[in-house]
């Protein structure tokens, strides 16, 4: 909850984030009741890790590496809640995004999302880029 330590920008994963990816699946797993994403600087390290439930894969957990959002339309005002922050904000999203990242096995992807889950995504790149809603 420290908002200075989640309003700076988080560094590049690697290969050596393996361990911080899974304790970030772990973590994300054990309070997935109340949780639907989580980015590494939400567990105290400074990477561009996120993980999230994906609807579109039956509500499994997916890990990304370093996702940048390439594309994005049907902008709309979401209100959200953080575990970081206290209560619920305004803040704009996209009802559709295409993302490049890298899976916990080096591999290049890309891909698109809709609606929740493309805001939760975009939830999570906020937090890698030091922006709390």
């Amino acid at each position: 909850r420290d908002e200075t330590f989640l309003s700076q920008k988080a560094a590049p994963a690697t290969a050596d984030d393996l361990a911080t990816a899974q304790d970030l699946l772990d973590t994300l797993t054990a309070h997935k009741d109340g949780c639907v994403g989580m980015a590494a600087n939400m567990i105290g390290e400074p990477k561009r890790v996120i993980a999230f439930v994906d609807e579109g894969l039956g509500s499994a957990i997916t890990v990304m590496f370093n996702p940048q959002i390439t594309a994005a339309d049907g902008e709309y005002d979401a209100c959200e809640g953080c575990l970081s922050l206290h209560g619920e904000r305004h803040t704009p999203r996209f009802r559709r995004i295409e993302v490049d990242y890298t899976t916990r096995k080096g591999r290049a992807r890309h891909a698109t999302f809709t609606d929740w889950t493309a805001q939760i995504i975009q939830h999570e790149i906020d937090h890698c880029n030091g922006v709390l809603i």
